[in-house]
């Protein structure tokens, strides 16, 4: 299992990405449907994840409950945008950034998995679970 070290880290200028990929402000409800499918921003493979059963939630990454208390908007962008900036290691993959990755699907070669809206979504959502 991965640590959530990196989930209680406090905020600096090196752990988080304060600046929107959009103008357009996330919505929490495209968000929430990003994180809980399987065919959108595959949270649910690897984190448990509130409102979803946990036989269909994945144990890998830390669990999602709460994480809008302890992480601000700008850390929550960064580890959906590129996790590996903070952990070399991990095996969550960088939702945004499309260089210098490997063992990319061949949906994915040169394209983000989500969008820069999505992301903001994505990020919204995480917010919200206080």
């Amino acid at each position: 299992m991965v640590s959530s070290l990196f989930f209680c880290m406090p905020l600096t200028a090196m752990d988080s990405l304060p600046t929107a990929l959009t103008t357009q402000p996330g919505d929490v409800a495209r968000g929430d449907a990003l994180v809980k499918t399987r065919e959108g921003g595959h949270c649910i493979l690897c984190h448990a994840v509130p409102g979803v059963p946990e036989r269909e939630s994945g144990n890998i990454g830390p669990p999602l409950v709460g994480v809008g208390a302890r992480l601000s908007a700008a850390q929550l962008r960064l580890r959906v945008v590129n996790n590996a900036a903070l952990n070399p290691a991990t095996v969550m993959p960088s939702y945004h950034r499309t260089e210098g990755l490997q063992r990319v699907g061949s949906a994915y070669v040169g394209k983000p998995v989500l969008s820069a809206q999505e992301v903001e979504d994505v990020v919204a959502y995480l917010q919200s679970l206080k």
